[in-house]
């Protein structure tokens, strides 16, 4: 007989977590040594939200925030991380990701697969206070990588300051007061080369946008 009890269930859920270790996102490490992977850029953006939590534009819930970043790439397990400027890739993006949340939070107990998966929800939709902040801390992490160890992921594939900018927005919203520091920071990218100052040039990614 098999076993359903809820705590077979949440045990499972947690031993599936253990493969986002595996799953490999664009942006290297600031060091450059290797490509960071989906549960360590969780674990990063989730501190950086403790850190960082007195710059957030608007009152929020910083616990529930912590739950967002924690949980937001739970279906890159099944969808793989999308390479945030590959319009191609990002077509079935959503898609893919749905069905992804899908399978894993159904593997918990009822109740409890609904509030994660209401919680993954909140982070897409992106329109509450934690939410928010959460985009913000989600932005923030590569861009600090990139401009760290030689402009990574702009510098590859020809990334313009327009496209970083443009992803770069919900800081500016979110957290307004460091906006002016990361805009340094993009010229700065800009000046070495890291970021195609050229706002008339296109990034060649696969018809590339994230």
């Amino acid at each position: 007989m098999i076993d359903t009890s809820p705590i077979t269930q949440q045990l499972a859920f947690i031993c599936e977590l253990d493969r986002l270790k595996h799953v490999l996102r664009q942006t290297a490490l600031i060091d450059g040594s290797r490509r960071e992977n989906s549960a360590e850029h969780s674990w990063h953006i989730a501190t950086m939200a403790v850190v960082l939590a007195e710059h957030a534009a608007e009152p929020f819930d910083l616990g529930r925030s912590l739950k967002l970043l924690l949980l937001h790439d739970v279906v890159e397990i099944d969808a793989g991380d999308t390479f945030c400027y590959d319009a191609d890739g990002n077509r079935d993006k959503e898609a893919r990701e749905r069905r992804a949340a899908e399978r894993l939070f159904g593997m918990l107990p009822q109740g409890q697969a609904a509030e994660l998966r209401g919680l993954w929800e909140e982070f897409e939709a992106g329109d509450t206070p934690e939410a928010r902040f959460a985009h913000a801390m989600d932005r923030l992490e590569p861009l600090l990588q990139n401009h760290a160890n030689g402009g990574g992921t702009w510098r590859q594939h020809g990334i313009t300051r327009a496209q970083v900018l443009a992803r770069m927005a919900p800081l500016q919203t979110a957290t307004p007061g460091l906006w002016p520091t990361l805009l340094a920071l993009v010229d700065e990218a800009c000046a070495k080369g890291d970021i195609v100052a050229d706002a008339g040039a296109h990034a060649s990614v696969s018809g590339a946008r994230r």
